[in-house]
């Protein structure tokens, strides 16, 4: 009986994938047997996510759109063919904190959309027309539960530019569906994918953290093999009549 999770041969690009949910996804697809290619701007994170698979990784920032278009076409002349399963995982915060809008910086505004709709943006453009020649893949955009209400972050540009990615999804699922390619979207809940986030959290009283966890109703954080697991879902044959939609994955936030 064929196992609807064995990835086996297929061509598979994730980016971001140096830590948290980019990591977790490329070793998941890896464990079941495809052919995994990973970048992210930290080169050392990858190295770490490669360890002991075959994961072929590319250190490069994805903003710069040419680099993003090189990594494709890298990726498509060394696995013979076009991207089977495109994982637009890069995103984040950049470092910053929410402030008032009037104090936020063009620079600040600008490196948000960057990292998380322009560079899905591009990578997904340099994918296309191999991927649409194919008749067939999966495109699955990492948002967050900030692509549907407001964000814990507090950070505007964060906020927007997560709609924008479902919005993009939404639209491309429209674009693609002709060619046999599904595009969707899993939206990560609470999850502590780096250093700051776990300091901030440890850095909240018990009852901060309590009240939190109450707002969830499996009363946990996430982990990254959560966010993995429905990124698997979206890429397989179990979800092939499934295109256009955005999966949250949060416990149950509400």
């Amino acid at each position: 009986m064929h196992d609807p999770l064995d990835f086996t041969g297929r061509t598979i690009a994730v980016t971001g994938a140096a830590m948290g949910f980019g990591r977790a996804i490329a070793r998941a697809f890896a464990s079941r047997g495809g052919r995994v290619w990973a970048c992210d701007i930290d080169a050392g994170g990858l190295a770490e996510t490669a360890a002991g698979t075959a994961i072929a990784t590319a250190a490069f920032d994805l903003t710069d759109r040419a680099a993003a278009r090189d990594w494709v076409v890298g990726v498509e002349r060394e696995a013979g063919g076009p991207i089977g399963i495109l994982v637009n995982n890069a995103g984040g915060m950049r470092g910053q904190h929410g402030q008032p809008i009037e104090d936020v910086s063009d620079e600040d505004w600008d490196g948000i959309f960057a990292l998380n709709v322009d560079a899905t943006f591009a990578v997904t453009r340099a994918a296309a027309p191999a991927m649409k020649r194919a008749g067939t893949g999966r495109i699955i955009n990492i948002s967050s539960g900030a692509a549907f209400r407001p964000s814990r972050t507090r950070i505007q540009a964060y906020c927007s530019a997560k709609h924008a990615v479902l919005g993009l999804t939404r639209q491309l699922a429209m674009e693609f569906g002709p060619f046999g390619i599904t595009v969707n979207s899993v939206a990560p809940g609470l999850v502590l994918t780096d250093a700051e986030k776990q300091q901030g959290w440890d850095g909240q009283s018990d009852d901060r953290r309590a009240a939190t966890l109450s707002g969830i109703a499996l009363g946990r954080l996430g982990a990254p093999q959560d966010i993995a697991d429905a990124t698997l879902f979206f890429a397989s044959d179990l979800a092939g009549f499934v295109s256009g939609q955005m999966l949250p994955v949060n416990g149950g936030s509400f």
